[in-house]
């Protein structure tokens, strides 16, 4: 009986050291990455697909940090592998689409715009994003008409890109 108990001990202690699973380490990525440990974050990322190499959320992470670092072809990389395993994840859409704006490939940022808004109507980031490829598209029109949807579903910020490039 002893035995079994110190089996028990020593498996318990081995699952929680080694047993973290991939949605733990996409938390922990998470805090890292608001906390401004982009490199303990990516680790954390990295090792969540490891741990499970067909997770959308995962992928859609660590493309975000590398998106925020300016690695926008890396970031693309990971967003397309997220729509690979979750064709309907409309964050992975958008994102990709802001990545492709980051390259100023703003034709290929409209069809991932599109996509997002056509899986989520009430994107207001899809609908701001877009505004963008559309005004660097010289679509003053649509992109004054993205803002100003993008404000009406709740992005204030739209309303600051009004008054500066619309209202003129």
């Amino acid at each position: 009986m002893k035995k079994i108990a110190l089996s028990i001990i020593a498996l318990s202690m081995f699952v929680f050291s080694y047993g973290q699973d991939a949605e733990t380490y996409i938390k922990q990525g998470n805090a890292k990455s608001q906390a401004g440990d982009d490199k303990g974050a990516m680790a954390d990322f990295n090792k969540a697909i490891e741990l499970n190499p067909t997770s959308p959320k995962a992928y859609c992470m660590r493309g975000l940090l590398k998106d925020g670092l300016k690695d926008y072809r890396g970031a693309i990389d990971d967003y397309t592998k997220a729509i690979e395993f979750a064709p309907n994840f409309a964050l992975a859409y958008l994102s990709r689409g802001t990545a492709k704006n980051g390259l100023q490939d703003y034709k290929e940022a409209m069809v991932d715009f599109n996509k997002a808004i056509e899986l989520d109507p009430k994107s207001s980031q899809a609908f701001y994003y877009r505004g963008f490829a559309k005004k660097f598209l010289s679509d003053k029109y649509g992109a004054c008409m993205d803002w100003s949807k993008a404000g009406e579903l709740g992005y204030s910020k739209a309303y600051d890109m009004i008054k500066e490039y619309c209202n003129q």
